[in-house]
């Protein structure tokens, strides 16, 4: 699974050695920008400077005081990072319960998610197309405090200490709440740091915005399988409309993303309207071709018949059926055939 490595920051650290941050090859760099309602992070500016110096992935993030006023804590952080913010810059929520409970004190789950969801609403709408998550916990996940449909950066420390970014690429992708992290924070010792589930070229093309569908990895198609077991063990065997619509609309885009976009062929009819093809234009074309291979391989297979028994008209001795099946069975053996049935109907 390909992974880069990133780090982050507020006012408890001090000026960074950015050459050493790059020996250790960190790609990304968040720093806190604000807090609730007015505060704001002290040494922000110094954090953000250095990583876009750097030539790092740069972010920030906003501690949420949910029992806040959303509309005033999203405009405190957004004149935070306005001054910065760009394209290729990631926005983050940060989404925890302090250790007093202060910043809980007095919401509902569905409270804090209401929150959540506008406080990003309001981000985005500042910064349109930049992206913006939510950095949460495993117990804010479960509790149902954060949005479903937007980036996870997730915090959890396996090990007891310091732990190095080796460990953390080597063990397994957390999946709290059955969510799939894209970036996971897995430890505070010495530092914040991170891993992000993309290569380095991945996560900055999916922070500039031009890359808009990140490729399922193994783990993610592990999970669909999974639950789609999970299902036939609970319904008895059987599948729903709407659970094979998910898993079909999985699959399409394990396909479609696998390898990049699926650029039109020149020769296909519409490859200058249709740059980019969508699955039914790909499945349309496969078809075609495939419909096509079959029409060769018959009239190849025609054309030796046509040819043995041409030869035997000269040498009766000739076993036709028999020379057929040796010339057959040499084409066999040097490319291997294809037979795809088809419905002649489809």
């Amino acid at each position: 699974m390909s992974t880069c490595r990133g780090i982050d920051l507020s006012v408890y650290q001090g000026a960074q050695d950015w050459k050493a941050r790059a020996a250790e090859g960190v790609v990304f760099a968040f720093a806190k920008a604000s807090e609730g309602e007015h505060t704001h992070d002290q040494r922000f500016a110094l954090h953000v400077k250095g990583i876009i110096e750097a030539g790092l992935v740069p972010g920030a993030y906003h501690f949420g005081w949910p029992n806040q006023d959303v509309a005033a804590e999203a405009a405190n952080y957004v004149a935070a990072v306005r001054p910065y913010a760009r394209p290729g810059f990631v926005h983050w929520l940060d989404l925890e319960r302090r250790a007093d409970g202060a910043n809980y004190a007095g919401t509902t789950a569905g409270g804090i998610r209401a929150y959540a969801t506008a406080w990003i609403a309001k981000v985005q709408a500042a910064f349109p197309g930049q992206r913006v998550g939510v950095y949460t916990s495993a117990s804010d996940l479960a509790a149902g405090h954060a949005p479903a449909t937007v980036p996870l950066w997730y915090p959890a420390y396996p090990w007891s200490g310091a732990a190095t970014y080796a460990q953390a690429e080597a063990h397994p992708k957390p999946g709290p709440s059955g969510r799939s992290p894209l970036f996971w924070q897995f430890t505070s010792t010495p530092l914040d740091r991170s891993i992000c589930y993309l290569s380095e070229s991945a996560l900055r093309a999916w922070a500039a915005g031009t890359e808009t569908d990140m490729a399922l990895t193994t783990d993610d198609i592990d999970k669909v399988a999974a639950a789609v077991v999970a299902k036939l063990v609970a319904g008895g065997g059987v599948l729903e409309t709407q659970d094979i619509s998910n898993v079909a609309s999985a699959t399409a885009k394990a396909v479609l993303t696998m390898d990049g976009v699926i650029a039109a062929p020149s020769d296909a009819p519409d490859a200058k309207t249709n740059q980019y093809w969508a699955l039914q234009s790909y499945v349309k074309d496969t078809n075609a071709r495939l419909r096509l291979m079959q029409a060769t391989e018959a009239a190849q297979s025609a054309a030796v018949a046509q040819l043995t028994t041409a030869f035997a008209a000269f040498d009766k001795s000739i076993d036709v059926a028999a020379l057929v099946a040796s010339v057959t069975a040499a084409i066999e053996d040097a490319v291997r055939k294809v037979v795809i049935h088809l419905d002649p109907a489809s």
